[in-house]
């Protein structure tokens, strides 16, 4: 966070900024600092703080709301506390789910022809994923805020797992349509197998991070 962020948070007569609910006292010590270890320290603190918040209330409203916080904040507010971290952390996984919703209900129909042509052939990760059928737009935006509400008023792993299978299904279908495609547009395969490729690293940093999170070892 820039030391201008930081100092905002707590007003100043000149200047104008977003709320940003559920923000830890603690992020005032590292606001402005260059400092790698207390950069990844201030992370993981905002990280247990908003999991820790979701999954002390029972009330659906808070759930919602940390479920739209990156459509609240903008995404790049999240990457700014969590993108750099380490993929199998908390912060880290975080990040992923948020991004992986924010994929998803930006380009829901595209996302949708990605999970169709993966849902047969992966069909454990599809049952799994829980998309409706048929996997169209909306199902696909419901199931995004369904996964992301689970971190917080359900079981973490599952919803990590989820996440997971998610990125399965549509890394295959990515796989299927590049497969269709080689011939015809080259350029636009190759960007979607890489793609694909980059889903399943996803895929497998969201699941180690389940396992972790069961052994009380995610943090």
């Amino acid at each position: 966070m820039s030391e201008q962020a930081g100092s905002s948070q707590y007003g100043g007569a000149n200047r104008h900024h977003k709320p940003k609910p559920f923000a830890p006292i603690d992020f005032e010590p590292f606001a402005g600092g260059a400092d790698p270890a207390r950069i990844s320290e201030a992370a993981h603190l905002a990280a247990q703080a908003l999991v820790r918040h979701g999954r002390d209330s029972d009330d659906p409203v808070v759930t919602e709301r940390l479920v739209k916080l990156a459509d609240e904040q903008g995404l790049e507010a999240i990457a700014e506390m969590w993108a750099e971290s380490p993929a199998r952390s908390l912060p880290g996984a975080l990040w992923r789910l948020y991004a992986l919703r924010a994929a998803t209900v930006q380009d829901p129909e595209r996302i949708s022809v990605y999970f169709r042509a993966g849902k047969d052939t992966a069909q454990v990760s599809n049952v799994v994923a829980g998309a409706a059928e048929p996997p169209g737009a909306d199902e696909m935006r419901s199931m995004a805020d369904a996964i992301l509400s689970g971190a917080f008023d359900g079981e973490f792993d599952v919803a990590l797992e989820r996440s997971a299978a998610f990125c399965r299904v549509v890394a295959l279908g990515q796989a299927t349509i590049a497969d269709g495609a080689e011939h015809g547009n080259e350029a636009h395969a190759s960007k979607l197998t890489r793609n694909s490729h980059q889903l399943v690293k996803t895929a497998e940093d969201l699941e180690h991070a389940a396992n972790a999170w069961r052994l009380g070892e995610l943090d």
